[in-house]
């Protein structure tokens, strides 16, 4: 007696009306294809990861100028505002 489950090598694969593909060339693709996607993945993570971290150090700020801002008004800003009211 023949087990009922076994099936014959003529079967397996994709059957197209010119040809078939063997079902180990399907595998080798689809492998590829999921290696290529995951290699893909990781490079992508990587250069989101950089790019952030480039973002940070250009908002941290050590790199801006210092820009010169006064502790309390002084009071030449407002004799200097009320001398060009009169030129006018």
């Amino acid at each position: 007696m023949t087990p009922t489950s076994q099936q014959s090598s003529d079967h397996t694969g994709f059957h197209l009306p010119l040809f078939s593909i063997p079902q180990s060339c399907l595998l080798q693709i689809g492998t590829a294809s999921i290696l290529l996607l995951l290699t893909t993945q990781k490079a992508t993570k990587e250069l989101l990861e950089s790019m952030g971290q480039a973002s940070e150090e250009l908002f941290r700020g050590d790199r801006l100028p210092i820009l010169p801002f006064p502790d309390a008004p002084s009071d030449n800003t407002f004799q200097t505002n009320t001398n060009n009211k009169e030129r006018d």
